[in-house]
């Protein structure tokens, strides 16, 4: 495979550069004195602001936007071998990597590499770390699967030999890293248009524990099923982590008003620090005790540890309050797994509010099918539910199933569930149904959060945006 290498830039061209993980990658070549070009299909923020760091971006694919001078193509996932610029850079024979793969040979260029895996939660723990690497001023390089306001973004540009990122399965991208901590959250059955159950799921986790350097640490989830046998010969140590139990877990578990957690950190059975959250729900407990356990083995300052995850209030749609309107409060959030929603809504019950009405937008039909029961039984843990349309992203409609099949499911279980499909309907429903007092919970990873950001343009109160 071709080895990037700081010290010998060449000039790379990202197909698809506009996506958030591709863009903070061309940010970071770009740091480090790399040309970078790139196409998109539209001009957005991260196009425009690779602009500004240096980077000529094209609008539109074309293969002459492959020019004489270009020596290594990128490319997504989402990119088909019939692209026009996939198929220039095979004509010319160009060394190509995929995102996962270029990501997998930046992290070669640091000593201290921490990746970030799990089915749920990666963004969360991910930011949550970039808070603690910041308090303890260790200049970190960060790249982030979401917006975090305290780096301007989804990247972080820092000039020491520390490199932080999440770890997507997804058609295995994780299998192209080899860091020196990595942290595996949990283990659920996901993304099963790739994989063929969870076996498949946990044999490519394995694979990944595998990937750790030989001096390196695995940070696992300490109720992972038949963890012995998952951890059975890895070359790297080992430390668990959990809610109650694990290396690294809380005791003694209190909640704020806006449901925000404080808790014991015990580590290897003593108590040490009392932890309060800005961020809710006992997910982040555990999220909080893997950010401690791969904190200590860093060798990070306590009390940057503590200032860190203290400071760390959130990041873009993950329970995001957006505002209020008319006493109703506007909460968004990605999830769209039955565990996420689960504890989405869990934490939701922490908050001080009247009735929570989940706005639930399902994401693609092989999900929505295969977990169909899995996902009636988490949003019945709302007061209210409005579904809408399935946002089918990469799939299309093959498999005869809607929303309104989910609502079925959830009149079976007794829940008060309604299907309305267009965000206008919802939105009216929404004014017409709740009460001041009340929590409406926008959820999905599709573009559902539409729906309560016209709500507050619509409405009265809408700048109040702190908890």
């Amino acid at each position: 495979m071709y080895q990037i290498q700081y010290q010998q830039p060449v000039h790379v061209h990202f197909i698809g550069i506009g996506g958030i993980s591709m863009s903070g990658l061309a940010a970071i070549l770009i740091k480090e004195g790399f040309p970078v070009t790139g196409s998109d299909s539209r001009r957005s923020a991260l196009t425009e602001w690779l602009e500004e760091l240096g980077a000529t971006v094209f609008y539109g694919q074309r293969a002459e936007n492959i020019s004489e001078e270009t020596e290594v193509v990128v490319y997504t996932a989402a990119v088909h071998p019939d692209n026009p610029e996939y198929q220039e850079a095979l004509r010319r024979e160009l060394p190509m990597l995929s995102r996962a793969q270029l990501l997998g040979e930046l992290m070669e260029n640091y000593s201290n590499s921490i990746a970030v895996a799990g089915t749920h939660g990666k963004t969360t723990t991910t930011s949550m770390l970039a808070h603690i690497l910041m308090a303890a001023e260790t200049d970190p390089t960060i790249s982030v699967g979401g917006m975090l306001q305290s780096i301007g973004g989804n990247v972080r540009l820092g000039s020491s030999d520390t490199f932080l990122t999440e770890a997507c399965e997804y058609t295995n991208s994780f299998l192209s890293l080899n860091p020196l901590v990595g942290i595996i959250l949990n283990i659920d059955a996901d993304h099963l248009d790739f994989f063929k159950d969870l076996d498949d799921i946990r044999h490519s986790f394995r694979l990944f524990a595998e990937n750790i350097l030989p001096e390196g640490q695995l940070i696992l989830q300490a109720e992972t099923p038949d963890i012995d046998g998952f951890t059975k010969g890895l070359s790297c140590t080992v430390t668990t982590f959990g809610v109650q139990t694990g290396d690294y877990h809380a005791e003694d578990i209190s909640y704020d008003a806006n449901g925000y957690p404080t808790f014991t950190l015990v580590c290897h059975g003593k108590a040490t620090d009392r932890i309060t959250l800005k961020v809710p729900g006992i997910h982040n407990v555990s999220n909080a005790c893997a950010a401690a356990a791969a904190s200590d083995f860093l060798n990070i300052p306590r009390a940057s540890m503590l200032a860190g995850l203290e400071s760390f209030t959130g990041t873009d749609r993950r329970f995001q309050k957006k505002g209020v309107v008319n006493g109703i409060t506007i909460i968004d959030d990605y999830a769209h797994h039955p565990t996420e929603i689960s504890a989405t809504l869990r934490a939701a019950a922490n908050y001080k509010a009247g009735s929570v009405w989940c706005v639930f937008q399902p994401h693609t039909y092989t999900r929505t099918k295969s977990l169909m029961d899995e996902f009636a039984q988490a949003l019945f843990l709302a007061d209210h539910v409005v579904l809408a349309d399935i946002y089918a992203a990469r799939e299309t409609d093959t498999l005869g199933i809607s929303s309104d099949t989910l609502r079925r499911k959830l009149e079976e279980l007794g829940a008060d569930a309604v299907y309305l499909p267009s965000f206008e309907e919802i939105e009216q429903y929404l004014l017409s149904h709740c009460s001041s007092g009340d929590l409406v919970l926008t959820m999905g990873a599709g573009d559902i959060y539409q729906v309560g950001e016209h709500l507050l343009a619509s409405g009265e109160d809408k700048n109040e945006n702190n908890i």
